[in-house]
């Protein structure tokens, strides 16, 4: 698609959009309405033809308008584009012109006119923005094609608020708007005379994730610093959010310092992990992997089988809980150190037991839980982001659970019930383990995990080496072990043999299954396929 832009002054907009061509989407033409405008040079220097069309101080605008129609006429266009024209066209350019599109500097129909940020400031909203819309014969009127939307900040002036709608409104906005006409999925709805009267968007939207997705949070809280004392920090939250969190969750022990940027981010990984599970289940989180995670009859037991698979690595992490914190777990916790614990509630005696430790936060999500436990039902939220330099990616949760029917056994010895059922542990709390991610599991409880690894052989051994070193009672005699992609060849299937494993589950899909399968039938090991990966990489 071409452009032909008509810039007022310096054109940023138009700039920007010959930067990036949005849509594959190209200037043709720039035209200046007078011979000093900035935007002249600077789109030259693109390589963009320029021509400046000055108004007469006696010129009328019809002679004006039928000048810079005779300009357009030497080059090839789709859509003319307005940047800073500050001049409301005739019919009779309309008229001659397919489409025209404008970029306002608020959100119409609010504040049309040249004075938009000293509107928006006088009225004392707290959020403004920008405005694409199909130009017609009125100011600042038309069918709106897009809108983005900016904060105004307590000590903003007009200037500040200028260049934030600009870099963060203007340049989102008109580019989007270009990308979809140049992708054909904007049509323009017209009456009888010709005259643009509203839009229709076709924009693609694959299943749920929407063409635009605009994210709207309020800073909840400071932080001291980020990842690292050099960055500073911040948690955001969000009011339309229901599911238990621990951004919305409340710090039960007074006086303990604040949490911090790591700590966010681990409590949310370990509160993650344990909503998997509907009996009593704790997790132990270090670096947003799991340093161990079972499930059991009570609470403490539970908690103390997460603990023993490596409470060298557990000390100073994070502990999650599904059911509401008793005294007896509340002593587990506290006989090691523990940065965080965070659970659906607490008794009276737990709370006395663990707010005895100065700075153990102790966090309760359990105002958002019906029953003070938390299980499945709880992973409400649709959508998971990670941003990116540039922007963004978005991803649907992964809420999947797979059951033994999904479970298909490959080789010539069948897993036992037992087997199975720690199969199924063991890839609930796998998704939750960096990849490469290997976890060794006997029964319902960890026994070694193996994260982060650029090879899967190198994961196996980890975990194998954990299970050996640092595993308390427990042992990868016999055990489970699951893979949370394909194994591509046969040496980490007989690295996990080697540590006395003896079943398996994967994904299965490589090229070299029949290879890996008929390593494990030699082994004597069973396998099961899952058929779905699961990945975790930040």
């Amino acid at each position: 698609m071409k452009i032909a832009g008509i810039a007022g002054n310096r054109g940023r907009n138009l700039l920007h959009i010959a930067d990036i061509s949005p849509g594959g989407a190209e200037l043709s033409i720039v035209v200046a309405n007078g011979e000093d405008a900035p935007v002249l040079d600077d789109a030259a220097a693109r390589g963009v033809p320029t021509v400046a069309v000055e108004r007469g101080d006696d010129e009328s605008r019809e002679s004006h308008e039928a000048r810079l129609l005779d300009a357009l006429a030497e080059y090839e266009f789709d859509v003319v584009c307005l940047d800073g024209f500050m001049r409301v066209l005739s019919p009779e350019f309309l008229d001659s012109v397919d489409t025209v599109l404008n970029i306002h500097p608020s959100l119409l129909p609010a504040f049309p006119g040249a004075d938009a940020h000293a509107q928006v400031l006088d009225a004392n909203v707290r959020t403004t923005g920008a405005t694409v819309h199909v130009a017609t014969e009125a100011v600042d009127d038309g069918p709106i094609v897009t809108q983005e939307t900016v904060p105004v900040f307590e000590d903003d002036d007009e200037a500040s608020l200028k260049e934030r709608v600009l870099h963060e409104a203007e340049f989102e906005a008109y580019p989007r708007a270009i990308r979809w006409f140049a992708e054909g999925a904007v049509e323009i709805e017209r009456d009888d005379q010709g005259r643009p009267v509203g839009v229709d968007l076709a924009t693609d939207v694959r299943g749920d994730l929407p063409a635009r997705r605009s994210v709207s949070n309020r800073r909840e809280n400071d932080l001291r610093y980020g990842e690292n004392p050099h960055q500073d920090a911040a948690v955001y939250a969000s009011d339309a959010s229901e599911e238990p969190s621990v951004v919305h969750a409340h710090q039960l022990n007074e006086g303990a310092k604040a949490l911090s940027y790591n700590n966010y981010n681990d409590a949310d990984g370990a509160l993650n992990l344990i909503k998997e599970f509907e009996a009593p289940a704790a997790a132990v989180i270090k670096h947003t992997n799991p340093a161990g995670c079972a499930t059991a009859e009570t609470l403490a037991d539970a908690y103390r089988d997460a603990l023993a698979t490596d409470a060298k690595s557990a000390f100073g992490g994070i502990v999650a809980l599904n059911r509401e914190c008793d005294a007896e777990t509340a002593t587990e916790i506290v006989d090691s150190f523990k940065e965080v614990v965070v659970a659906p509630g607490y008794t009276d005696d737990a709370l006395d037991v663990l707010t005895e430790k100065d700075n153990l936060r102790v966090l309760d999500v359990g105002d958002r839980t019906e029953d003070n436990t938390l299980g499945p039902a709880d992973r409400t939220e649709r959508f998971t982001e990670k941003a990116l330099v540039g922007g963004r990616l978005v991803q649907e949760r992964d809420r999947s659970t797979i059951t033994r029917e999904d479970m298909a056994v490959v080789t010539e010895r069948e897993p036992t019930d037992e087997q199975l059922e720690s199969m199924l542990f063991a890839w609930k709390v796998l998704k939750h383990v960096k990849s490469n991610g290997i976890l060794i599991a006997d029964g319902t409880e960890t026994v070694g995990v193996g994260m982060g690894q650029v090879s899967r052989v190198d994961a196996v051994e980890l975990a194998a080496m954990k299970a050996e070193k640092d595993a308390e009672g427990k042992s990868a005699e016999g055990a489970v072990v699951a893979s949370d992609a394909f194994f591509p060849f046969p040496d980490a299937v007989e690295a996990a043999a080697e540590a006395g494993v003896e079943a398996v589950i994967q994904p299965g899909g490589s090229v070299n299954d029949d290879d890996v399968i008929e390593a494990a039938d030699e082994l004597g090991l069973t396998m099961v396929l899952t058929g779905q990966r699961a990945f975790r990489h930040d």
